[in-house]
């Protein structure tokens, strides 16, 4: 398994749980916390660390899929496996839709579970990486100022430094200007790194 991770059991059923925690607690790199319904969890879910949920979808209360659609306000901090009775495969691809990643039916073998929680976990690392490469090149492109974004723009356009010139009405010398301003500024040394900051940030949509 991935080192360091957190797994989040939500379902009512107590031997379950009890399962499940004693499964896991043999991992030594894992933590794992437990909660008898949706409510409990979504009731601690804001100071919860990222992590993979095994959910349970039917318990009183709050719903599997409830709570799937609950944690949406969480994106990218919970990943969902959800737990399902045999015979609930309509069950489980609405859960699908509403965010799950995996469904498992119980009980569910020990390798199944742990190649599961492995591939959730996984994905959700790449799913932060991602976030923090948005939100890194977001903060650079704070920098620039708004002429700067201008000329920018211009060159993800393709545009010569002539044309751009003409289009903002300065000369093409100030377009050079501007243009080293923000590849500083950016810290890159070339025109597709530059576009590559201001793609990852949406500046600009690709086509």
């Amino acid at each position: 398994m991935i080192a360091g991770h957190n797994v989040y059991i939500v379902d009512d059923d107590d031997v379950v749980r009890g399962s499940l925690e004693s499964l896991l607690a043999l991992r030594p790199d894992t933590s794992v916390r437990s909660f008898g319904s949706g409510d409990a969890f979504l009731a601690g879910a804001d100071g919860l660390e990222s992590g993979c949920l095994l959910l349970d979808l039917h318990m009183p209360g709050l719903s599997g899929i409830d709570v799937l659609k609950a944690i949406g306000d969480h994106a990218g901090k919970f990943v969902a496996i959800v737990l399902t009775g045999k015979g609930d495969v309509s069950l489980a691809v609405q859960a699908m839709k509403a965010g799950a990643v995996d469904f498992l039916e119980k009980p569910c073998a020990h390798r199944a579970l742990i190649q599961a929680i492995d591939t959730a976990i996984a994905r959700l690392e790449r799913s932060s990486l991602e976030a923090d490469r948005v939100a890194a090149a977001t903060a650079k492109l704070a920098l620039l100022s708004a002429r700067e974004r201008d000329v920018l723009k211009g060159l993800i356009e393709g545009l010569s430094n002539k044309v751009i010139a003409y289009q903002l009405e300065i000369s093409p010398r100030t377009v050079e200007i501007y243009r080293a301003k923000l590849m500083e500024k950016l810290e890159v040394r070339s025109l597709s790194e530059a576009l590559g900051i201001a793609f990852a940030a949406g500046m600009f949509p690709r086509h």
